[in-house]
C-alpha cells in the first residue's frame, strides 16, 4: 500500500504537534520511524490509522482517501495490547472470523500461526492472564493473520523480554518478505530500525527532519540533528 501525506498538522488546543509538508512511503516498504520522544511519531502512525484526526492536510491510501475498504486492509499493534477476555486462539482467529472465513481454514491459519511463534503451549489460556511478552505476541499473531496491506507497529517490543523481541522480529521479518506488506514501526531502537527496515524516517519536533535508505540515514546521515540522535547527544 503506497501511503502520501500531503501539508499534514496536528495541533491539541494551541500546541502544533505535527507538521510535515510532504512525505511518501512506498508500496513495500518497511519504514522505521524514529526520534526523540515528543517528536511526534505516534501521533503520525495514529493519524495514518485513522485513529486520531489531523487538523489540516490528508493522507491518501493508494492515491484514495481513508474509507471503509482501506480500514479492512490495515491493522495496528500498540506498546500496549489490548486483547479480547478470552482465549488466545479467539483472540488470534477474531479478523478472520469477522471477514468470514470458513471454520476450518481459520484452523489451518491460527494453528500454523501459534505453531510459528512458538506460543502453541497457550492457545487455549485466557488472553488476560498472559505475560507481557506472550500478550504482544498474541497481539502481533492477530494483526497478521488476515495479511494487511499495512501494518503499523507502535513501540511493539519496548517493554518484553529478549526472547520475545526476537521471535517477534522474526515474524515480523517473515511476514514482510512474504506478504510484501507496507509495515511502519515506530521504535527508539536503533539496532532494531537497521535489523528490520529498508527505510528510516527521523522525527524531531513534529517535523520529518531526514528520511532515506537505513543505512544512509543511520550511518550516513546528512542533517546534523540526525546525527546527534543517532550518535546520543539528543536523549530519547
Amino acid at each position: 500500500m503506497n501511503i502520501t501525506i500531503s501539508n499534514l498538522t496536528k495541533s491539541y488546543k494551541e500546541k502544533l504537534v505535527l507538521k510535515i509538508d510532504d512525505s511518501h512511503v512506498n508500496s513495500g516498504c518497511f519504514l522505521g520511524v524514529i526520534g526523540p520522544n515528543g517528536a511526534g511519531k505516534s501521533t503520525l502512525v495514529k493519524i495514518i490509522a485513522g485513529l486520531d484526526q489531523a487538523t489540516t492536510g490528508e493522507i491518501q491510501y493508494d492515491s484514495t482517501p481513508l474509507n471503509t475498504s482501506i480500514y479492512q486492509k490495515m491493522t495496528m499493534v500498540f506498546q500496549k495490547p489490548y486483547l479480547l477476555r478470552t482465549s488466545v486462539f479467539n483472540n488470534i482467529a477474531y479478523p478472520l472470523k469477522i471477514r468470514k472465513v470458513d471454520h476450518r481454514s481459520i484452523e489451518e491459519k491460527v494453528n500454523q500461526l501459534l505453531e510459528e511463534m512458538d506460543i502453541q503451549h497457550i492457545k487455549n489460556q485466557n488472553a488476560w492472564t498472559l505475560s507481557g511478552g506472550e500478550a504482544q505476541k498474541v497481539a502481533l499473531a492477530r494483526a497478521i493473520i488476515f495479511q494487511p496491506s499495512l501494518l503499523i507497529l507502535d513501540e511493539p517490543t519496548a517493554n518484553i523480554d529478549p526472547a520475545s523481541i526476537f521471535m517477534m522480529e522474526k515474524t515480523v521479518r517473515h511476514f514482510h518478505e512474504e506478504s510484501k506488506a507496507t509495515i511502519i514501526i515506530v521504535t527508539h531502537n536503533l539496532q532494531q530500525a537497521k535489523r528490520l527496515c529498508t527505510d528510516v524516517a527521523f522525527m524531531h519536533q513534529g517535523n520529518v527532519i531526514e528520511y532515506g535508505k537505513t543505512e544512509d540515514v543511520i550511518f550516513s546521515s546528512k542533517n546534523q540533528i540526525t546525527r546527534k540522535f543517532v550518535e546520543g547527544e539528543i536523549i530519547l
